[in-house]
């Protein structure tokens, strides 16, 4: 990714007193290489997708104490807090994809990324290659209990190879909304703008409905609200058994996902979308 600035400088009129300002404008964009064109193409900015909310108390929540990291530098949101496992705790962004690549080179034993205070995204282009990338690598996700997991951080959890989910754990869902103040329902569900959900969904091994339930379950609120869903609400919509115990007495499930045989084309690899959040 590249970034250009253009610097466009228009005289009032030629033949004006020397005295005339000259008039100045500077636009900033930012563009992507496209493998199927062949060309670097100018894309908008980042679409953000953000659940500003706090762990939901009054829910049951506990609150999370303050991450105990072993090494962070140079990491963004995530805290390496073992030879084989990492936290997410705080916001991705358009350089999330990058630390976690750096975290993986740095750490090739982590298998575990477990979401402690994952509130979303404010790149959602980014967050679901970082997804990608997570399944890519065969990471587990894992949500303790007391871990909140809110937002487009809801897709990173769905990347998980092995999916965990202890009972206390919270996630909070809703609609996004463009830059032109449309939500979910004002497109069709076969537009771009949906579709690219869809296809995200099905990539982390949802059948075609179970993703269309699942999307228009996300999609159920308002951008402005959330539908908050405990461990049990979540491992029911990922066909998760709720019966099973942990050894230390809470309900814990395991969801293993199998690898996906949906080859999506290139160019829809990584989200190209105004979707965002607030």
């Amino acid at each position: 990714m590249r970034s250009l600035v253009a610097i466009l400088i228009a005289l009032a009129a030629l033949l004006a007193p020397s005295a005339q300002a000259q008039v100045l404008s500077v636009e900033e964009w930012v563009e992507e290489w496209d493998e199927t064109r062949q060309e670097w193409v100018r894309i908008e900015d980042g679409a953000a997708r953000l659940a500003n909310l706090a762990p939901a108390t009054a829910h049951g929540s506990l609150a999370f104490p303050a991450p105990q990291a072993v090494i962070s530098d140079g990491y963004g949101p995530f805290r390496v807090t073992g030879e084989n496992s990492a936290e997410l705790v705080g916001l991705t962004d358009r350089a999330s994809p990058r630390h976690f690549e750096r975290l993986l080179r740095d750490h090739p034993g982590i298998t575990v990324l477990k979401f402690v205070e994952a509130p979303g995204t404010d790149d959602d282009r980014a967050n679901l290659a970082l997804g990608r990338m997570i399944r890519e690598a065969g990471i587990t996700t894992h949500v303790p209990k007391g871990g909140s997991v809110r937002s487009g951080a809801v897709e990173l959890f769905l990347a998980g190879a092995t999916r965990k989910i202890d009972e206390g754990a919270e996630f909070a869902v809703h609609s996004w909304i463009d830059i032109h103040g449309k939500q979910p329902h004002d497109y069709a569900i076969d537009a771009r703008e949906n579709r690219i959900y869809l296809d995200y969904y099905r990539e982390m091994g949802m059948a075609p409905h179970q993703a269309r339930a699942f999307y228009d379950m996300t999609n159920s609120v308002g951008f402005d609200g959330a539908k908050w869903l405990t461990a049990r609400d979540m491992r029911g919509w990922l066909g998760q058994d709720n019966t099973g115990t942990g050894a230390d007495g809470d309900m814990n499930g395991d969801i293993v996902i199998p690898k996906p045989r949906i080859e999506l084309p290139e160019q829809i690899a990584y989200l190209d979308s105004d979707a965002m959040l607030p």
